[in-house]
């Protein structure tokens, strides 16, 4: 992993003491190396570069320069005076890249046959990668083994097949799984491929302390070994549970003896099981301590006393569907849909065609009762003048296409309305089918 160079945009107070050593990283950052700037070159991070190597040179990539290197020398021990560390010769040539280039094609090659060589040999061994310099003089054999391995005969192999000088290198599981890489169960690149360079010893202690089921599937790491992530929260788990009384894994109470399940560092409580129910009970520190100290004295305690953990917090509610341009509710949307849903039922409109067949005789009714009105009226004229039949057929006819037409207007969306208006008016239908029941008295 590259580290953030904080230290670059600062101002220098001392030029001349400048920091002269660069660290350079080597087959895409699983190895680095610091090396020594003689020629006070300005090399820039990224930069391919040849430094000094076994019998030649090597090819690697610039990953940090300036003052930040004395940090990272000063965390891996190692002096900015060393005699013995080795100087950058120049910028990479065309030349030097392409010889880089042709030995880093051999790697995967010098694997197989190496692990076949090994095999042959029956030593109890596994060759995890080769690293070739970019000049081919040199290659390092990194190896995984439980034991000692007597590889002597297995260099002069090695030597006489690949024609280069030979360095095994033993490396452990986890060294292993940094230069393979991966990602881990949390999403990330595996730390010890990125920026974990110590390794510590994990054991299943540390995840008894954290309140972590020993599952081995769940706890190990791609290397098949405990994650080292279980030791990051080790000293808080461990400064928090001091606060916690020991000698507390069993109390005894009037149900019987209870068994502690867990520690609960964020909320001082101690989790207890009693052996005739299944439910955990949590308890707080100072009841357990209460507890203990009456059991050494002989009395046992009705209950635990266990708290009462429910949240009290409110429910937030959830914010409703805003519009750019309004606010508008999914519910009356829902409303709407269901509304017109039901409109279109079909049986839903066969009853609103029928209750409209049927304010139809209501209405015939109303105009019966006017033109019966009228008739009455027409009796009472009788006297002053005959009037002819005719007249009173004129006057009918007119009432008639009165409430005709009001009943059109009443019934806006009668289906029958087309079929009256193409069927005309008969001028004489109110003396065929009169309305007036004293018409005929007249006559």
């Amino acid at each position: 992993m590259n580290t953030h160079d904080w230290l670059r945009n600062l101002p220098m107070s001392d030029v001349a003491g400048a920091c002269k050593v660069m660290e350079v990283s080597f087959s895409q950052g699983t190895r680095k190396d610091f090396f020594r700037n003689a020629a006070l070159h300005p090399y820039e991070k990224g930069d391919l570069i040849s430094v000094e190597g076994v019998s030649g040179f090597d090819v690697g990539e610039v990953s940090l320069t300036g003052e930040i290197v004395r940090l990272q020398m000063k965390k891996r021990n190692v002096k900015e005076d060393n005699p013995e560390m080795k100087k950058v010769l120049r910028i990479a040539t065309d030349r030097d890249i392409d010889i880089w280039k042709q030995n880093k094609v051999r790697e995967p090659e010098a694997v197989i046959r190496s692990r076949a060589i090994a095999r042959q040999l029956k030593l109890n061994m596994k060759i995890s990668q080769v690293e070739m310099q970019a000049d081919g003089r040199k290659a390092t054999f990194f190896y995984i083994a439980d034991g000692r391995v007597d590889f002597r005969e297995l260099i002069k192999v090695y030597a006489g097949e690949f024609r280069l000088k030979v360095e095994m290198r033993q490396i452990g599981a986890r060294q292993e799984a940094g230069k393979v890489g991966g990602i881990g169960s949390c999403g990330r690149e595996l730390c010890c491929s990125t920026w974990l360079t110590d390794f510590k010893s994990v054991n299943t202690a540390a995840a008894r302390y954290q309140n972590l089921s020993i599952n081995q599937t769940k706890l190990s790491g791609q290397c098949g070994r405990l994650k080292c992530c279980l030791n990051y929260e080790l000293d808080t788990y461990l400064d928090a549970l001091q606060n916690f009384p020991d000698n507390c894994d069993v109390i005894q109470v009037a149900k019987g003896n209870a068994f502690l399940i867990k520690k609960d560092i964020f909320k001082n409580l101690m989790w207890y099981t009693l052996p005739d129910s299944t439910k955990h009970y949590p308890l707080t520190i100072e009841r357990v301590k209460k507890i203990k100290l009456q059991n050494l004295e002989g009395v046992i305690p009705d209950e635990l006393g266990a708290v009462d953990i429910t949240s009290s917090k409110t429910k937030e509610e959830e914010p409703e569907f805003v519009e750019l341009v309004g606010q508008i509710s999914l519910k009356s949307l829902d409303k709407a849909a269901d509304k017109k849903r039901r409109q279109n039922q079909p049986g839903n409109q066969s009853a609103g065609s029928g209750g409209q067949r049927g304010q139809r005789p209501q209405q015939r009714q109303q105009g019966g009762n006017q033109s019966s009105g009228s008739g009455g009226q027409q009796g009472g004229g009788q006297q002053q003048g005959g009037q002819s039949a005719g007249s009173r057929g004129q006057r009918q006819q007119g009432q008639g296409g009165q409430s005709a037409g009001s009943r059109g207007q009443q019934r806006p969306n009668n289906p029958n309305r087309n079929r009256n208006q193409q069927r005309p008016h008969n001028p004489n239908r109110n003396q065929q089918r009169p309305d007036n029941p004293n018409q005929g008295k007249d006559k």
